[in-house]
C-alpha cells in the first residue's frame, strides 16, 4: 500500500474514532434512577415518577431529550440552571426520557404522547392525562408560561382539552384548547 493511501485511511480512522466518541460523550449525568440537565435532577423511571407525583399530588414533566439534540443542550445551559426556571419546576415531578434509549418503558412514553424529535415536553397529571405539551424549543419566558399554565390547569382539574394520552396531540402552542393564551415555541430541530 502506497503512504499517501495509508494516511488517509489513518486519517478517516481517527476521524470516525472521534466522532464516536464525542457522540457518546453525553453532557448528562446519570445515576441510578436519575440524571441531571443543568442544575435539575430528573428521574428517569416514569413508573417511580408517577408514584412521586401522586403521592407529593404534582404533575408531572415529561422531558424527552437526546445527546445529540442541541436544542436540548440549551435546555440544560440555559433553562435548567435558572433559578425562576427551578423554582417553578419544584411544583413538578420531573422524568427525563432519552429518545436514543432502547428500553421498553421509553419507546412506550415515545408512543403514547406521540414523541417523534427532540426537545419535546409533555406535562401529564399522576394519572397520565395531558395537560399540556412543550413541542421543541421555547425561549425561556415562554417554558415558564407553559409550566404555570399547566399547574393552573391540573389545580383546577383540566386537561388540554382532549385529555388524551393515547398519542393523539393535545392543543399545540398556537391552538390552545385553554384561554389562548399559550406562548409559541420556535421550531424544534
Amino acid at each position: 500500500m502506497n503512504p499517501r493511501k495509508a494516511m488517509t485511511i489513518a486519517f478517516l480512522a481517527a476521524l470516525l474514532g472521534i466522532g464516536y466518541f464525542s457522540m457518546n460523550a453525553a453532557p448528562v449525568l446519570s445515576g441510578e434512577g436519575y440524571s441531571s440537565h443543568g442544575e435539575t435532577r430528573w428521574q428517569t423511571d416514569y413508573a417511580d415518577a408517577v408514584e412521586t407525583a401522586a403521592a407529593e399530588d404534582e404533575p408531572v414533566v415529561i422531558y424527552f431529550w437526546t445527546t445529540w439534540c442541541t436544542y436540548c443542550e440549551d435546555y440544560n445551559q440555559n433553562h435548567y440552571s435558572d433559578p425562576a426556571v427551578r423554582s417553578e419546576l419544584d411544583g413538578f415531578t420531573k422524568v427525563a426520557v432519552n429518545l436514543d434509549s432502547d428500553a421498553e418503558d421509553a419507546t412506550q412514553l415515545q408512543q403514547r404522547y406521540n414523541v417523534n424529535y427532540p426537545p419535546q415536553h409533555v406535562i401529564v397529571t399522576p394519572e397520565g392525562e395531558v395537560l399540556t405539551r412543550i413541542p421543541g424549543y421555547a425561549p425561556t419566558e415562554d417554558f415558564l408560561a407553559y409550566l404555570e399554565s399547566a399547574k393552573e390547569r391540573y389545580q383546577s382539574g383540566g386537561t388540554a382539552g382532549n385529555g388524551s394520552t393515547t398519542g393523539t396531540p393535545s392543543a399545540g402552542p398556537t391552538e390552545t384548547a385553554g384561554t389562548g393564551t399559550e406562548p409559541t415555541t420556535e421550531a424544534a430541530q
